[in-house]
């Protein structure tokens, strides 16, 4: 079969491997342009692209989905698109290319959480639950009919990383089963439900901003949501300067009740500044 992996952050090299394994190695990966990072602003490339070049497998990287692409790319008569966390929004031309179409790994129990941060979104609003679908692409975001789900717990200090962790892990042992069964014509595609449809947006850096005023329960959602990316800060007052204060490591100490719980923070990093503990921070100030 001529499958194409679209995907960008390092964590989807796991499904590269692992389709490999399953016998569902792709022909082609496409991921985003290497990117400047880091103090020296040095040019780094995304590790699918990496992984690919260490297999002997293409790799596009194309700054836009434009008409270019999209005449390169359908030069081959490919079986299948498989895309994880790749970062583009994708045409419908692109979406209904392949024979069996698209297909998509989503961080949430759809239609709950459709957008772009169905991982962050849980976690800001306190549930226990949460889970992933794959669904079959559709141009309308997150619309697509349902191919397999399942459902986990999050546990109360799961943040947006160790969440997402447990659901790659599923991930990984129901896709290449999804693989199987739409090759051999046993998946059963099922419409989602208009029930419990909600939608998430994208996060700007602004959103890690914490008022320490704030109750100890929507402090640490917002930590343990932002903890990766945008992070978390507060301002404080020191002297006639607004200094930004990052919050590098904090806990919820549970009371009685969510009422009486407290927000711990341990670790910060004053702006121009080095990590040190909240206390020796605070009495510095």
């Amino acid at each position: 079969m001529k499958i194409v992996f679209f995907g960008t952050p390092a964590f989807t090299t796991d499904f590269l491997e692992k389709l490999t394994e399953s016998g569902f190695g792709p022909s082609l990966i496409v991921t985003n342009p290497d990117r400047p990072s880091g103090r020296g602003m040095i040019l780094h490339s995304p590790e699918p692209k990496i992984w690919g070049y260490e297999h002997s497998i293409q790799v596009l990287q194309p700054e836009k989905i434009d008409e270019e692409f999209l005449n390169n790319i359908s030069k081959e008569p490919w079986d299948l698109f498989v895309v994880v966390a790749y970062g583009k929004i994708l045409p419908e031309s692109l979406i209904n290319l392949p024979k069996y179409g698209t297909i998509n790994v989503h961080y949430s129990l759809l239609p709950k959480y459709r957008g772009a941060t169905p991982v962050e979104s849980a976690i800001l609003n306190g549930d226990t639950t949460t889970g992933m679908v794959i669904q079959q692409m559709s141009y309308e975001l997150d619309t697509g009919p349902i191919l397999a789900q399942k459902e986990i717990l999050i546990a109360p200090d799961d943040t947006t990383p160790t969440l997402r962790d447990k659901l790659n892990t599923e991930a990984l042992v129901m896709l290449p089963e999804v693989l199987k069964k739409i090759f051999d014509g046993t998946i059963e595609p099922k419409e989602q439900s208009e029930e419990g449809l909600s939608n998430c947006r994208k996060i700007a850096k602004e959103d890690g901003e914490i008022k320490l005023s704030d109750d100890a329960t929507t402090n640490d959602r917002k930590y343990r949501a932002y903890y990766s990316s945008p992070g978390t800060y507060f301002y404080i007052n020191k002297g006639e300067i607004s200094l930004r204060v990052k919050i590098t490591k904090a806990h919820f100490e549970h009371g009685p009740s969510i009422q009486t719980g407290k927000f711990i923070i341990d670790e910060v990093i004053p702006e121009s500044g080095k990590k040190m503990s909240y206390e020796n921070f605070k009495s510095s100030s």
